[in-house]
């Protein structure tokens, strides 16, 4: 099954779901781009027949960040304002997405692009690929906060600071991404632990994403409270118990959530 919109394509087979940004020459992030993501990624809440997703760029870049043409004026009362919400959006779908994102960075991943790359659960890096925030170089400031989760701080700052270039060796190198390899092995790479993922109970999966993003800034008692919250939750539904019958007769199991 596939879907087509003006600045992706969407392919959904497996119950994994890719999702190709498609706005040539170098997938810049204009507001139809961050209306369209939030449409495709609120959608794969509800849809049964994506469990995993996986996010690459179309061509030799991944995104080269925001469509500087696209910003708002200052003389426009509630410009700003309203840009910045929808640049929210566009990021906090992806994290907040229910199913688990794979980024498969193919190329270039600058500014907005890289924050985005950010926004993913796991990140796969081909050899050639990197990350780069280069809102220093034109007079701007923005991302710390998103580069903070995946960098160290000395790392972090030096990717900031200095607009420099990171690529896929140095990015695994330093633990940001989990897999660097050659640009033709990339997809493989990235679907393979998609549908490694597809294949567990939809259910628990689910769950685990929900303990990432709402244990992230709680401390170590409060968060795991809540994760045992969720294991009494999810061991009276039909997954949990599909899940132990397979394991116990030894055979695949079949999951319909």
């Amino acid at each position: 099954m596939s879907d087509t919109y003006e600045c992706f394509t969407v392919e959904i087979a497996d119950y994994v779901a890719t999702v190709s940004l498609n706005r040539p020459p170098v997938n810049a992030q204009n507001r139809k781009f961050r209306e369209e993501i939030v449409q495709i990624f609120d959608s794969f809440n509800d849809r049964k027949d994506v469990r995993a997703i996986v996010v690459t760029g179309n061509g030799k870049t991944f995104s080269a960040g925001a469509d500087l043409k696209d910003r708002p004026n200052h003389s426009d009362a509630g410009a700003y304002p309203l840009h910045n919400r929808n640049v929210r959006a566009s990021f906090d779908v992806v994290m907040e997405c229910s199913k688990p994102v794979i980024a498969a960075i193919n190329g270039a991943a600058i500014g907005a692009g890289c924050v985005l790359a950010l926004c993913c659960d796991i990140l796969v890096c081909a050899e050639e690929g990197f990350l780069s925030m280069t809102e220093v170089d034109v007079g701007l400031a923005g991302g710390v906060s998103h580069v903070r989760r995946f960098f160290r701080e000395s790392d972090a700052r030096l990717l900031i600071y200095t607009a420099r270039r990171i690529y896929g060796p140095d990015l695994y190198r330093q633990g940001v991404v989990s897999a660097c390899v050659p640009g033709d092995k990339l997809m493989e790479t990235a679907l393979d632990i998609a549908r490694t993922i597809a294949a567990k109970s939809p259910l628990a999966v689910q769950a685990a994403k929900r303990s990432f993003n709402v244990t992230e800034d709680m401390t170590l008692r409060d968060g795991y409270r809540y994760e045992q919250s969720q294991t009494v939750i999810l061991s009276a539904t039909e997954d949990s118990k599909e899940a132990q019958r397979a394991f116990a007769e030894k055979r695949k199991p079949v999951f319909n959530s």
